[in-house]
């Protein structure tokens, strides 16, 4: 196992130039579907060392319950530093763990309360609450098989013409149509497990906007009534809340002015990867590599201290 159960840990530093560079140079649907792919497994590789870490770690503490295996001089060699190493992971991997389960609690309590706000209004997919707050938002279905909804208050749809208003549901109706609530809480719980994939969060933020951009642009056939439509609705949402917020992402509109200036430029190309002979492309190998090294390492280390724990029970 030696130093390589540590790699882990600081590999998804390969994945920041990809983090920015993604942005303005791969369409939004395959730049969202390769961020959110490399901020899991970079994520689970990172918790996975911790808790290999932690197998050694709580050797040390006294009284342990753990067999008599796991504190075994061997074992104990197979990571550097064992003591100092394995203490701190556990501290590391409590904190990941609460975390995770305060992100995943909270996203599923606010969409729980979203959803009641609803009760009482006509069946379908929007929504239309009454109310002097303008806002707009995709809200995610609850349970398998649930149906999502568009929820628009009054004051945001007196705001728009009746062109603007079908292309700022088609936005939201792209939001639910592609499931990128499942994308922006990967993101959001990878984060968690190691800050170092932040940048990969932010950038899914942004990147599922516009891919939800384009699908709207696209089924409406104007780009510029949506840019429009987008424009207004950042403008006159500024400072206001809707009173029982979406999960995470839904009721943020992203970096408006770059979305409105890349809905006045023609739709970008569909590139499923970049070619290797351009900055995004060296940045998206790298970061591809960074993830298989990181899949390797954790898997090399969880075989070595298997072997070695299985070792140490046969003395």
């Amino acid at each position: 196992m030696g130093m390589f159960v540590f790699l882990p840990l600081v590999l998804p530093l390969t994945a920041l130039p990809i983090a920015r560079l993604a942005e303005p140079h791969l369409h939004p649907r395959t730049a969202t579907r390769l961020l959110s792919a490399l901020a899991a497994v970079l994520a689970v590789c990172s918790t996975l060392c911790l808790g290999l870490l932690v197998v050694v770690g709580t050797a040390q503490l006294p009284g342990n319950p753990l067999p008599d295996a796991w504190s075994d001089p061997e074992v104990r060699k197979a990571v550097p530093y064992d003591e100092i190493a394995g203490k701190g992971a556990i501290v590391a991997l409590a904190v990941v763990a609460l975390s995770c389960t305060v992100t995943a609690l909270r996203h599923r309590r606010t969409g729980r309360r979203a959803h009641a706000a609803l009760a009482g209004l006509p069946d379908g997919e929007l929504a239309v609450l009454t109310d002097d707050a303008p806002y707009a938002y995709a809200l995610p279905g609850q349970g398998r098989g649930a149906r999502g909804r568009i929820v628009v208050s009054t004051a945001m749809l007196a705001c728009l013409d009746a062109r603007e208003r079908e292309a700022l549901i088609a936005h939201e109706h792209a939001h639910l149509s592609r499931r990128h609530h499942r994308f922006l809480l990967a993101v959001r719980l990878a984060a968690r497990a190691n800050p170092l994939l932040r940048p990969l969060r932010s950038a899914v933020a942004y990147t599922t906007e516009r891919w939800a951009d384009e699908d709207a642009a696209r089924a409406t056939g104007e780009r510029v009534v949506l840019a429009r439509a987008i424009g207004k609705a950042a403008l006159v949402s500024r400072g206001t809340s809707a009173p029982t917020p979406a999960p995470a992402g839904f009721a943020a509109p992203g970096p408006v002015p770059r979305r409105v200036a890349a809905l006045l430029d023609p739709a970008p190309p569909a590139v499923s990867w970049p070619p290797v002979s351009t900055a995004v492309g060296l940045a998206a190998w790298a970061a591809a590599a960074g993830t298989l090294g990181s899949a390797l390492s954790s898997a090399n280390a969880t075989v070595t201290l298997f072997l070695a724990l299985k070792a140490a029970a046969q003395l």
